[in-house]
């Protein structure tokens, strides 16, 4: 399996193409990371150095790969944090290529633009970007409630306004709608839930709310739904297996206080994810 990943970089920590190339990898899929910034750490310290990849570098790196003659391998392609919106063209330009050479590859578009409590912290024009052209155009997003709430114009408060936020964002174009982090008034106050919803269906998943707060996790999260559904065509494997590792990863990232996500440390069961979380129908 090869997977296309156009996401940010950072050379101390993980989030965006540091977050999810080494879980891909550990997963057996090939991975063609193309960066968007190549940022020293995340901006969640408050301090960073490193540039904003300009647009057409982006893509000319992109036009590199197509012309290896490699693109009808390509199996799907990965979008994340994009730094400015000049780099959502270039974007869709990949996914066109991609889809021109595999009319069976998939597009999923994680939409990073903000997160509850914390509102935007893109740059502006890009939420627009992401509702009216990067989302119409994916097979699959995976966005957090902050985004799924911006995305679609509805307020998630309980299960059944969750799943209308997840059927309108489908309407928008994707089939598959991963929410990565539902919160919600009818739920346990001690566990997170991640829902997925099809054509086909819901799906709930829950587990520990651990007492942490690490960037990344998104990221990953939004890698490994993608390789496991691709390889099981199941949303709700897809959903148990992906728990299982970030879990895993985000247990022992609490057990050593650490500020960054502990990939090496987990990757046993990024590798082989466990059973130990039911997922359950919800429609």
């Amino acid at each position: 399996m090869n997977i296309l990943s156009i996401q940010s970089s950072v050379a101390y920590g993980h989030v965006g193409n540091s977050a999810a190339t080494f879980p891909l990898q550990r997963l057996g899929v090939a991975v063609w990371p193309v960066i968007t910034v190549h940022f020293s750490n995340h901006t969640g310290y408050g301090q960073w150095r490193g540039p904003i990849l300009n647009a057409g570098d982006v893509h000319d790196v992109v036009c590199g790969i197509d012309e290896r003659g490699v693109l009808p391998d390509c199996d799907a392609v990965l979008s994340g944090y994009m730094g400015d919106v000049s780099l959502g063209e270039v974007i869709l330009d990949a996914v066109g290529r991609t889809r021109a050479a595999n009319a069976a590859a998939r597009y999923c578009c994680d939409p990073v633009m903000g997160d509850v409590g914390r509102g935007f912290f893109v740059r502006p024009g890009i939420p627009e970007f992401m509702r009216d052209r990067a989302v119409p155009a994916a097979h699959i997003i995976t966005p957090n409630q902050f985004e799924l709430e911006f995305l679609t114009g509805q307020s998630i408060g309980n299960m059944d306004t969750a799943l209308s936020a997840a059927h309108a964002a489908r309407a928008l174009g994707p089939d598959l709608v991963l929410l990565t982090s539902l919160s919600r008034a009818d739920g346990p106050t001690d566990s997170i839930e991640m829902l997925a919803v099809s054509g086909e269906g819901a799906w709930l998943v829950r587990t520990p709310l651990l007492p942490i707060a690490v960037n990344g996790a998104g990221d990953m999260t939004s890698a490994l739904f993608l390789a496991h559904f691709l390889r099981t065509g199941s949303p709700a494997t897809a959903l148990g297996k992906t728990a299982a590792s970030v879990f895993a990863v985000l247990e022992e990232t609490h057990r050593r206080s650490a500020r960054e996500i502990q990939l090496i440390a987990a990757q046993d069961a990024i590798a082989d994810p466990d059973d130990r979380f039911v997922v359950d129908k919800v429609t």
